[in-house]
């Protein structure tokens, strides 16, 4: 069953003075339900911008998506009630301590009672919260903030994770944390949909990996699909074989016949 699919989805920004700028080009792919698909990508190939279309802080200029059965241009609220969505750049509330923040957003997504009580209390203990649950955020650690931020966004238990490089800035034991997290998600027929740029925890999670680059979804598909077309073992050297191809193929002259190594 499929949890996110996009539909041509495109972004484009309007500069002043370079104009039109495409940040993603007619992007298609499905995530399903017990599933990490993996979104790979230089800095400035259009990852991020596309999972904040999926998580609708940003609104697509053309084509479309459907997450959790709702279209992202007609039922947005819809969208968010659905999924958890953590990004690189996830603020949280200086003067909130982390059971603060907890609770606020928890209340938010019409958690209360006995039922919000709870759910903090297995959110502090999978993410190891307790020992600052009544510091305020201005205070802690980065590996603290990302911790709460975390436990944040998954709050209310959604089916669908969008995860924006989750382990960004992070020391090795909560970086661990995160990761048995996602594996635990997905064990839980969990949709999960996360851009990175350490290979490794591709290797280890990823069901499939869409490679994307130039706003442009260059490939997908499993790994053993993705070394077979290119020939290559490991995942970083698929990436850079693909990404390093497409770069060839634009500085070619128009009618240059590659196969043939020379102008048709």
């Amino acid at each position: 069953m499929i949890g996110i699919e996009t539909k041509q989805l495109g972004k484009v920004f309007c500069d002043p003075q370079q104009g039109d700028i495409v940040a993603v080009d007619s992007v298609s792919f499905t995530c399903g339900y017990g599933e990490v698909f993996g979104l790979l990508g230089p800095n400035g190939a259009g990852k991020t911008t596309t999972l904040r279309m999926l998580s609708t802080v940003l609104q697509p200029t053309s084509g479309t998506a459907i997450v959790g059965g709702y279209d992202v241009h007609e039922s947005p609220l819809a969208v968010r009630s659905t999924i958890g969505f953590l990004s690189a750049s996830t603020g949280l509330y200086g003067r909130l301590t982390a059971i603060e923040t907890l609770e606020f957003f928890g209340k938010l997504h019409g958690l209360t009672g006995a039922k919000l009580n709870s759910r903090i209390e297995e959110l502090v203990e999978l993410f190891g919260i307790g020992e600052f649950v009544n510091v305020r955020c201005e205070k802690l650690s980065t590996g603290m903030k990302q911790k709460v931020s975390i436990a944040r966004a998954i709050v209310h238990d959604p089916q669908i994770l969008i995860l924006d490089e989750p382990t960004l800035g992070l020391d090795i034991l909560v970086a661990s944390t995160m990761i048995r997290f996602i594996e635990e998600s997905r064990e839980q027929g969990k949709c999960i949909l996360f851009s990175t740029h350490i290979m490794s925890e591709v290797e280890r999670l990823c069901d499939r990996v869409g490679i994307v680059h130039k706003g442009q979804l260059r490939a997908s598909g499993t790994l053993d699909e993705l070394i077979q077309r290119t020939g290559k073992r490991y995942l970083e050297e698929i990436f850079v074989s693909l990404v390093d191809d497409e770069e060839s193929k634009e500085k070619q002259p128009q009618g240059y016949d590659s196969s043939r190594g020379s102008l048709q």
